[in-house]
């Protein structure tokens, strides 16, 4: 008899990991999720001990300590993935790492059913060829690409108001209430949460650089070294409290500026 789907989920975003998880056991209560795993470190340590008795990976592409394609790159590892990430920029090189499939966040149960189906597909088939598995997430990629937020209509004095993405320096949250603040100095309540910006956003314009903020990279004035590797950024206007960048993303940031 045939086991059981066994999976494992690459995920730094602990809510996102679990919506993941209950949406596949939603659509097959048999699948198992045998191992969830935050960072490339992990990711590295776990499947180089482990003996290969998992089907089919899904992978975030950014990981809180660099892009998970560097766990491809020191691990042999043969098992299909499908990638699960924001942001589309990274297409090509997810298709060179045994990707069979590329989904967009936010995704729902729809989506996840659909590449399951393409997974299960593939294998029935037994297709192995690269170029097989390659050519139609080229065409999907083509088609499901979405673009980033350019505007946000806010609420302001009983008015709605157009702000756009790019005139926006920084994002902050506060007791739950996320608010955008402009290069002209003014704030605004916006009604998406950080996680959900962090997605909707260009992400070569804007950071996330820690849990309270979102920064627009034409925002960053300077760069300090802080304690214990972190990085304290200088951004306009000023932010009442101290935007750090932890040691585990102070790499990421730098590269980000850089570009």
């Amino acid at each position: 008899m045939k086991r059981n789907l066994h999976l494992v989920i690459i995920e730094d975003e602990a809510a996102t990991a679990r919506n993941l998880e209950y949406i596949l056991q939603e659509i097959s209560p048999g699948i198992k999720v045998i191992a969830t795993l935050q960072s490339i470190t992990e990711a590295i340590d776990w499947f180089t001990s482990t003996n290969n008795a998992y089907d089919l990976i899904f992978s975030d592409i950014r990981l809180s300590d660099g892009v998970s394609f560097e766990i491809f790159k020191q691990v042999s590892i043969i098992k299909p993935v499908i990638f699960v990430t924001a942001y589309h920029d990274y297409a090509i090189e997810a298709f060179r790492n045994n990707g069979i499939d590329y989904v967009l966040k936010p995704f729902d149960r729809e989506e996840i059913q659909r590449t399951l189906h393409k997974y299960n597909t593939l294998i029935a088939a037994g297709i192995k060829s690269e170029q097989a598995k390659t050519a139609p997430l080229l065409q999907e990629f083509h088609y499901n690409t979405k673009p980033y937020k350019k505007s946000f209509l806010i609420h302001y004095c009983g008015r709605l108001i157009p702000v756009e993405a790019v005139k926006i320096n920084w994002f902050h949250t506060e007791h739950e209430i996320v608010y955008a603040h402009t290069a002209d100095g003014k704030q605004y309540v916006v009604e998406f949460t950080l996680e959900q910006l962090e997605q909707e956003l260009d992400p070569a314009l804007f950071f996330r650089a820690n849990r309270q903020f979102v920064i627009n990279k034409n925002a960053v004035q300077a760069v300090e070294y802080f304690f214990n590797g972190r990085l304290l950024v200088n951004i306009q206007p000023a932010a009442q409290e101290q935007v750090l960048v932890s040691k585990a993303k102070a790499m990421h940031f730098r590269k980000w500026l850089d570009r």
